[in-house]
Formats: C-alpha cells, sequence, structure tokens
C-alpha cells in the first residue's frame, strides 16, 4: 500500500523511527496509565516492560515477515499471499475494529485534555473529541496523509515534554509512593500489560510505508528495537515518575487527564498547559496516521473483494474517501459514547490477538528467530488469554 506522494519518498531512518514512536506514543501513555495502574499497583512499571516484550518480539516477526516478502503490507497481505484468503480477510476485518478503537481512544483523550485545560460545561470534553476526528477525517479526504519532517517534529515535543516530566517526578523518587490501598497480586502485571497494550499498537504501521523507505531491507531491520525500545522507556519513566507529582491513588482517580495534573504538580499552569499541548498534538497525529493507513487497508480489502466495493473507491485527490468516512464516523460514536478502560481494553484484545498471530505465522514460516517469535506468540496469546478471563471477571 503506497501511501504517500513521492514528494515524501525515500524516508530515512530518522523518519521511520518518528512515525513509528508517533504511532506509540501518540496517545497511549496519556490515556492509559491509570488503567495499568490499577490492574498492577506498584508494579505498573513491570507491566510496561512486559508490553515492551511482547511489542518487540512482533515487531521482530513484522520486520522478518515484511523483508522476506519484500512488498509492503501487514498480516492482512502475508496470509493473502500465502493463500489464506478467509482467515486475510478475518484479520482486516479485526485489525480496521482495533484501529476504529483506537482513534476512539485517542480522539476521548484529546477531548479530556483540552477539557481540563479549558474548563467549562460536561459537554465540551465530547465535543473536543468529535471535533478532532472531523478534523482529521478533513485532512485525510483531501489526501494530505502523513508528513514526516511534521510527524518528527511533533514526536521531538512531545518526548521533550515527557522527559521534563519524568525529570521533575524521578528527582522525588519514594518506592513506597507507588503502592495502592489495594496492592494486586503478581498477577496484576499480566492483567495491567495485556489491559494496556493498545498503548504498543503503531508500529506495525510501518509495514505499510516499507516500499518508501530508503535502504528499506536494512532500515526494517534496524527501527523496530530502536522505536519499541524508546516507547517501552519512555512509558516506564513516566509511570516511575507521575505519581510522584500527585500520588499513585490520584493517578488512577483522575484517569485519562492523570498526565496534565502532574504537570500542573510539577510546575503549575505551564505544566498543565505543556502537557496538554503534548497530548493534543499527540492524539492528533496519531487519529490521523491511522486514519490515513486504515482507510488504505481497507482499500486494499476492497479491492480484493473482502469489503464492499465502495470502501476501494478514491475521491479525485486519491484518498479512500468511503473508507476514510466509514472509520471516522465508527471512531466518533466509540469517542462520544466514552468509557475509556472499556475502549482501552477492547483496542488491546484486538492487537493480542493479531499480534498472536502474526507471531505465530512468522514461526510456521520459519523466518526471523525463533527464540524471539516463538514466546512472542506464546506470550501474547497468553496475555489475551488473561485480559479475556480479566474482562469476564473470572480473574
Amino acid at each position: 500500500m503506497n501511501g504517500r506522494a513521492s514528494a515524501d519518498a525515500q524516508l530515512g531512518l530518522a523518519a521511520v523511527w518518528a512515525i513509528a514512536v508517533g504511532g506509540m506514543v501518540g496517545g497511549g501513555i496519556f490515556s492509559t496509565l491509570g488503567v495499568v495502574i490499577s490492574s498492577a499497583g506498584h508494579w505498573a512499571a513491570l507491566s510496561f516492560v512486559l508490553g515492551g516484550l511482547v511489542a518487540y518480539a512482533t515487531g521482530h516477526s513484522l520486520a522478518a515477515l515484511t523483508v522476506e516478502k519484500d512488498e509492503a503490507g501487514g498480516i492482512y497481505t502475508f496470509l493473502r499471499d500465502l493463500g489464506f484468503t478467509g482467515l486475510a480477510r478475518g484479520s482486516a476485518w479485526v485489525l480496521l475494529a482495533g484501529y476504529v478503537l483506537t482513534c476512539a481512544v485517542y480522539a476521548y483523550t484529546f477531548g479530556a485534555y483540552l477539557g481540563q485545560a479549558i474548563g467549562g460545561p460536561s459537554w465540551l470534553p465530547p465535543a473536543m473529541a468529535s471535533a478532532v476526528i472531523l478534523a482529521m477525517t478533513g485532512i485525510n479526504l483531501r489526501g494530505a496523509g502523513q508528513a514526516a519532517g511534521v510527524e518528527i517534529a511533533i514526536v521531538v515535543v512531545k518526548l521533550a515534554i515527557l522527559a521534563a516530566l519524568a525529570a521533575f517526578g524521578l528527582a522525588q523518587f519514594e518506592a513506597e509512593k507507588l503502592s495502592i490501598a489495594q496492592q494486586p497480586g503478581l498477577i496484576g502485571i499480566v492483567i495491567g500489560a495485556a489491559s494496556v497494550f493498545m498503548a504498543y499498537e503503531g508500529f506495525e504501521l510501518l509495514a505499510y510505508d516499507y516500499d518508501e523507505m530508503k535502504d528499506r531491507k536494512r532500515v526494517m531491520r534496524r527501527i523496530m528495537p530502536l522505536a519499541i525500545g524508546s516507547a517501552a522507556l519512555i512509558y516506564v519513566l513516566v509511570a516511575l515518575a507521575v505519581p510522584m507529582l500527585t500520588g499513585t491513588q490520584a493517578v488512577i482517580e483522575d484517569g485519562e487527564v492523570a498526565l496534565s495534573r502532574a504537570g500542573q504538580a510539577a510546575l503549575g499552569t505551564p505544566g498543565l498547559i505543556a502537557v496538554t499541548i503534548a497530548a493534543a498534538l499527540s492524539t492528533a497525529s496519531a487519529i490521523n496516521a491511522t486514519l490515513f493507513s486504515s482507510a488504505r487497508l481497507a482499500r486494499e480489502v476492497a479491492q480484493d473483494g473482502g469489503l464492499p466495493g465502495a470502501l476501494g473507491r478514491e475521491n479525485s485527490e486519491g484518498s479512500p474517501s468511503w473508507a476514510v468516512l466509514l472509520l471516522a464516523a465508527g471512531a466518533l460514536a466509540l469517542a462520544v459514547m466514552g468509557g475509556l478502560d472499556g475502549l482501552v481494553s477492547g483496542a488491546s484484545v484486538v492487537f493480542l490477538l493479531v499480534f498472536g498471530t502474526l507471531n505465530a505465522l512468522a514461526v510456521k514460516e520459519n523466518v526471523g528467530k525463533r527464540w524471539i517469535t516463538l514466546p512472542g506468540a506464546v506470550l501474547a496469546l497468553g496475555a489475551l488469554a488473561v485480559l479475556v478471563l480479566h474482562m469476564l471477571e473470572v480473574i
């Protein structure tokens, strides 16, 4: 799937890293910190480490499969080309559902942070969430897509703000501040990692941009540990630092705006504004990138006969307009309905299922390092089982 215009082709390592990190940190840490701490308590940082290990194994499998096939795509393309047509179409449906849930989480977070900063009536956050989806939909319908230079700038800004927040918190580090009143057992680490696994989705979008990478095989092999490692490091530092600024219980209670409260605790109003800007830039760019890539996935599946033909049609700007509109409408409806925990967990179920399958496919095709791909499949599918049981209140 070749999405960008030729003027933006030949993406170097820095641009590819920014796209991957932007996709992962594009709202994940802003919206999910309270969710993982409520599940894992003082083990929250380990939950992010465990999630990072599963993400790394999956990134390794994705890179190995992409380089082996030497074509842009993802799990849908891999399964289709191997003759698993039904499974490929099923994976596309599941992935598209995951992307809709993810866009809803990002939009919900966007509205929550701006609503927190501005104040105002209760309808303001959902109105802001709707506005950002409509704005990003307009950009995609115009065929603007993603601009690598803009993405690099946004990633640098938000990482600088998150790093400053982490530095303020870690300067006051006291281990006892990480505990919560009812500390979960060690299974909480797995539940926490599984519940927020959507915070690591985003790196798989690189498979759609493979054709436009400079020295693509070399870059694809190198990028996964760099990008996933960067995201995991930020998540761990923030998970350890933010409770130092506001208290762990406050992080849980503040939920989706926990980081803005921490920024306010660190630097007052300037801190609140800085974190709000980072969250707004992050989530808006992530919605744009996710709509961009997922609409093109829908177009490809539609052209193969796996989705209604209308979703494969392009407007005069070269955008798969009906696919963009349908995905955006689903995300808008879910974002307005709210319920952050449910949206995050639902998206995590989808991506654990897809990523477990991707690792299993790498094992089957004997690509990559088996000591990475096989544990990746086991850990992803095991975490999926734990999350489903937790959502059903069995554990």
